[in-house]
């Protein structure tokens, strides 16, 4: 019976990982989606006179930060 036990509970903590990497994954690809969709607004603006290169390059380095750390997934996403 521990037996049985011990593999039940082994099996819910692998669930619960597998679990948590996922939202977290998930987590990822949206404040990628969020950082390219800045940079595009920061883009824009600066091409109609509103904005500035500075704001783009901003916006363009953290979009880089965060490909480097999370990979760029995101962006193959529909």
């Amino acid at each position: 019976m521990a037996g049985f036990l011990d593999r039940a509970k082994e099996q819910a903590q692998r669930g619960l990982a597998q679990g948590k990497e996922k939202v977290e994954e998930v987590q990822a690809q949206r404040q990628g989606s969020e950082l390219l969709r800045k940079l595009g607004a920061a883009y824009y603006a600066e091409q109609r006179g509103s904005g500035s290169a500075a704001q783009v390059q901003q916006a363009l380095s953290a979009l880089e930060q965060h490909i480097a750390q999370h990979g760029d997934g995101f962006l193959r996403q529909s």
